[in-house]
């Protein structure tokens, strides 16, 4: 599956865009500047019913962004 598809199923399945998933992660209070990508995927999980596979598709859209960042070591 390419990545395209990744992000045109998880639109088809919740309706919703990045742009929506990143307004509704600032309303949940989920970005914070130490944000892990196993705390955005199990909130993904938990909230839209998203799998592994199309949540680490989103962190790639948030990252790449700039609405999360990956924590400093």
């Amino acid at each position: 599956m390419s990545f395209q598809a990744y992000l045109d199923t998880i639109h088809e399945k919740t309706g919703h865009t990045p742009e929506d998933f990143w307004r509704a992660a600032k309303k949940a209070g989920v970005l914070q500047p130490d944000l892990k990508a196993t705390e955005f995927v199990a909130w993904l999980a938990r909230d839209f019913a998203l799998g592994r596979g199309h949540a680490m598709a989103l962190w790639a859209v948030f990252k790449d962004k700039g609405w999360a960042s990956a924590p400093k070591k």
